[in-house]
């Protein structure tokens, strides 16, 4: 059995809503992850013959590119065929979930897909987006529970570094307190000296993780107070960014990607756009999935031969 918000916990590990854009309304858009899901839809646009598809093949969940609530709804009424589609949506239980421009965004995601499908070898992203600090949290836990903590931080996604997760370090010490009378100790007696064997665990996670990581601690560790460390790393920070840029195997002549682009993608025309100086053969080819004319610059800056 699997539940809506279990699987959605899971997709944002690899798709955190985070590395959206800034207005971007990426997440949950219609209904409730809070019961099963076992049929899922993947979408490009939420529109009404999409819907009509997912009543028909009894579909629980839809993941969409394109969120279908942009902006908010002044009326909710059935009389138009976008306000009918919220309508069916609800009245057959299907939840909508979207995943717009951090899955443009995200180390393999979409722009990668694209790369890998036109044999591109990926070296960089054609703009920068994000720049997230690294933090190192500290938690100090009876022994006994050590490994079951680390677990959770690691499933809330702490510990991961490079093609690496579940990181961390760990020393063991004794802990010390005395709980006055108004705690509730899960060791020791009120008003009583206490000394517990403890482990000392260390985990980096990236500074937008960091009230989830938090959350999971607290939920699992067994003391009213846990003692723990958050720490600020000066450690380079992680950059994300828009689109790609990278390499053919070896230059090939620009008709001959044109049509390797056509045959791909299966599409019945596409728009070439050359300059003055004509290019015979290309390289170093730049990509961007969605609106992306506007990053154009950037691609001429990073030294492309084309721009998609």
């Amino acid at each position: 059995m699997v539940y809506g918000l279990d699987f959605i916990n899971h997709f944002e590990k690899y798709c955190p809503q985070w590395l959206a854009e800034e207005g971007d309304p990426v997440g949950l858009h219609i209904g409730c992850l809070k019961r099963e899901i076992k049929r899922i839809m993947v979408t490009l646009d939420v529109r009404p013959e999409v819907v009509e598809e997912a009543i028909a093949k009894k579909i629980d969940l839809i993941i969409a590119k394109h969120p279908p609530i942009f902006r908010p709804i002044a009326r909710l009424t059935p009389d138009t065929p976008q306000n009918k589609m919220y309508f069916d949506l609800i009245k057959h239980d299907i939840a909508v979930y979207a995943a717009h421009t951090n899955m443009d965004i995200i180390p393999d995601g979409l722009n990668d897909w694209f790369c890998e499908a036109l044999e591109i070898n990926v070296e960089d992203y054609l703009v920068k987006t994000h720049e997230v600090k690294w933090l190192k949290l500290i938690v100090y836990i009876p022994k006994e529970q050590a490994n079951q903590m680390r677990q959770v931080l690691g499933n809330a996604g702490a510990g991961e570094q490079g093609n690496y997760y579940h990181t961390s370090y760990s020393m063991n010490g004794l802990g010390r307190f005395t709980p006055n009378d108004q705690a509730t100790p899960a060791i020791g007696q009120i008003n009583q000296a206490e000394t517990v064997e403890e482990e000392r665990i260390e985990v980096i996670l990236p500074e937008p993780l960091s009230t989830i990581v938090l959350t999971a601690m607290k939920e699992a560790h067994p003391y009213e107070e846990p003692a723990y460390d958050l720490i600020k790393l000066e450690n380079p920070p992680k950059t994300y960014g828009l689109g790609r840029i990278g390499r053919l195997k070896e230059p090939v002549l620009l008709e001959t990607f044109v049509k390797k682009v056509r045959t791909t993608f299966a599409l019945d025309g596409l728009r070439l756009i050359e300059p003055p100086i004509k290019k015979e053969y290309v390289q170093k080819i730049a990509i961007c999935g969605g609106s992306g004319e506007k990053f154009y610059p950037a691609a001429l800056q990073k030294g492309a031969d084309v721009y998609l």
